[in-house]
């Protein structure tokens, strides 16, 4: 007799090792960890958006587009004149446009409507972003909304934005 295993044997234990398999891809899920790769890279260029309005702000005593201009919800990928002039006076980096990329840069959202205020914005696409308790806002950085994600149990709720303000 020939010792080994039997094909019905190795087609049981290939079974078990795919749905284990399937069982570990639902619980990484992939597309979920890149969603929040993008979040966090969009996060970090929020931040670094703000802080140098910011910058700027406390040096020049307005912002780029002046005092007496208000806007609500403008893409910074639409803001050429005002984030060349940033880049410019050194608050952002020279490859600014280039590292944070056009498709993030639309992502982003800032609003002024006030001399002295300021909000940047966007909108979470991966689950736990969405569910972050600071993701509470409008478009605008400005109106709180009741009914955000971050608000209810996640399954309900509406997509609201996170914003540094």
């Amino acid at each position: 007799m020939k010792k080994g295993f039997t094909l019905i044997e190795l087609l049981i234990v290939i079974a078990l090792l795919g749905a284990l398999a399937v069982g570990l891809l639902a619980t990484i899920d992939p597309f979920e960890q890149l969603k929040k790769g993008r979040d966090t890279s969009i996060r970090n260029t929020v931040a670094e958006m703000y802080n140098a309005n910011l910058r700027y702000f406390s040096t020049k005593g307005q912002f780029p587009w002046g005092t007496g201009s208000t806007f609500t919800a403008k893409a910074v990928n639409t803001m050429g004149v005002d984030v060349t002039e940033l880049i410019n006076v050194g608050e952002l980096k020279n490859k600014f446009i280039e590292l944070a990329g056009t498709g993030n840069l639309a992502k982003v959202l800032v609003t002024s409507t006030a001399v002295e205020h300021l909000a940047v914005c966007y909108k979470a696409e991966s689950k736990s972003f969405q569910e972050d308790p600071v993701t509470i806002f409008g478009s605008d950085g400005v109106t709180s909304a009741t009914t955000c994600k971050s608000q209810t149990s996640g399954t309900s709720g509406a997509d609201c934005y996170y914003c540094v303000q």
